[in-house]
């Protein structure tokens, strides 16, 4: 499912005395957040908050937020969650996990053919992993490469594949 915005991250602390934040960001890479000029504390996109500057400490952000000048100002936001809209990200190749959670997964070869549905994702050192769970809740792990993952379509929440035979038991049929 295509999802309009995106949670970047988590704000976990302040950070100085001049209203910056430190943000746990929920990427890939924290440098990912140094795209934005907006964000926003809701999932409706409304009330942006204009971002002055962003700064890479180890796997932290932190960030100064317009508006937020003191470190009490900075407090207030301690906990909460920043949105991105999907309409301001400018990097970005392959998809988004929010948008694979829930695509249906299909034979490659026989459409008719259904494993389930993508219910978690997770990286191991070489590669992502999806969850797949089959219509009555068995759970299958498929290694994300090339062989097994033929065709995404998050428009259409479907995922073709053409899985190394034994990590699935019999597909159902429609």
């Amino acid at each position: 499912m295509v999802n309009k915005y995106f949670e970047v991250g988590q704000i976990v602390s302040t950070h100085g005395i001049k209203g910056e934040v430190n943000l746990m960001p929920w990427a890939d890479s924290p440098e990912f957040l140094k795209q934005f000029d907006v964000l926003y504390f809701d999932s409706s996109l409304e009330n942006p908050v204009k971002v002055e500057d962003v700064k890479i400490h180890g796997k932290m952000c932190i960030l100064k937020l317009s508006g937020v000048d003191t470190v009490e100002d900075a407090q207030k936001l301690r906990n909460k969650v920043l949105i991105c809209s999907r309409d301001d990200i400018k990097q970005h190749s392959g998809w988004f996990v929010k948008d694979l959670i829930g695509c249906e997964v299909r034979d490659y070869n026989d459409k008719n053919l259904i494993y389930g549905k993508i219910t978690d994702v997770f990286s191991i050192a070489s590669n992502d992993v999806w969850t797949v769970t089959d219509n009555k809740g068995k759970e299958y792990l498929l290694p994300v490469n090339e062989e097994n993952v033929r065709e995404v379509s998050v428009e259409n929440d479907l995922v073709l594949i053409s899985p190394i035979k034994g990590i699935f038991d019999e597909p159902e049929e429609v």
